[in-house]
């Protein structure tokens, strides 16, 4: 092995996960099997940027198998990274909606000049909304 090889404990270090991650991302394909000397695994220096990659994707919210396309597609081929990215952005537009939904109806709750937040016309057409179906970040509009 060369000088620029790691060992599993290495990379570790370095990437700033566990062992056991590199494990298991090696196990679900993120990661290629490294050469192994005396039984060991060794993990060229490379590695340390693409351990960091999936700590991006995952920190963006890709998932495991969104992941493992990512990392399996050809270099400069970004039909498919354009694509998840999409899906993902949209997800996150989701995900903001209804935190923002929340975050405003906790905020009238703690503006409202209502003894009791059940006595509170908004509450109740809230929870009216919430009970005919409508998910929060909807019945908030309403």
């Amino acid at each position: 092995m060369s000088e620029t090889s790691l060992s599993i404990g290495e990379l570790a270090r370095r990437a700033g996960v566990a062992a056991s991650a590199l494990r298991y991302w090696e196990g679900q394909g993120l990661l290629p099997s490294p050469a192994r000397v005396s039984g060991r695994r060794m993990y060229p220096e490379e590695t340390v940027a693409k351990v960091g990659l999936i700590l991006l994707l995952r920190d963006a919210g890709f998932s495991l198998a969104d992941q493992k396309a990512l990392l399996a597609s050809r270099a400069g081929d970004m039909d498919e990274w354009r694509r998840l990215a999409r899906r993902k952005q949209a997800e996150l537009d989701a995900q903001i909606a209804r935190a923002q939904a929340a975050r405003d109806a906790i905020e009238h709750g703690l503006r409202c000049s209502h003894p009791d937040f059940r006595d509170c016309p908004n509450a109740r057409s809230l929870v009216e909304a919430r009970l005919a179906g409508l998910p929060l970040h909807e019945a908030h509009r309403h």
